[in-house]
């Protein structure tokens, strides 16, 4: 092995591992926030059920990706965050037709009025931040796939 060849193996490593712990952050970035809505009790009793369910079933997937970049790990995460992603659109389209879904105050006069219901800014953002960690575990999925003896070799590391 040539010393470039070291050099390429220990960047694709670096660059896998910085990858799983990118992925990580957001994932728990997104179980903190949405622990906190949940703690504020903002929304109604079954969006606070959703989310901390959704807490639940993410948080433990953000320490095997921290540590171990496992791939049954990413899938759940991009299934989890492709659940939320429709969950947030039902809710941002539930609080044009009304005030159904996500409401707060004046959204029906909004609506009425043809502007965007408050609050439609942050669902958006949030639905941005939804797709991107799903992308974010998918490419890390497909790394992993594509360098199976690096992945092996470094994201066991701690």
């Amino acid at each position: 092995m040539s010393v470039a060849a070291g050099w390429g193996r220990r960047a694709g490593l670096a660059g896998l591992v910085f990858h799983s712990r990118i992925c990580a952050a957001v994932t728990a970035a997104s179980c903190l926030a949405h622990l906190w809505l949940a703690a504020g009790s903002q929304h109604g009793t079954w969006l606070n059920v959703l989310m901390l369910a959704m807490v639940a079933v993410c948080l433990p997937c953000t320490l095997h990706i921290w540590r171990h970049g496992r791939p049954r790990a990413l899938r759940q995460v991009m299934a989890a965050a492709l659940a939320m992603t429709g969950v947030h659109a039902v809710l941002l389209l539930g609080t044009g037709a009304g005030g159904a879904g996500h409401s707060h105050h004046g959204t029906a006069a909004a609506a009425a009025a043809g502007a965007a219901p408050p609050g439609s800014g942050a669902l958006l953002a949030v639905i941005a931040l939804e797709m991107t960690t799903a992308l974010i575990a998918a490419t890390l999925l497909a790394r992993l796939r594509a360098e199976p003896r690096l992945a092996e070799s470094g994201l066991k590391r701690s």
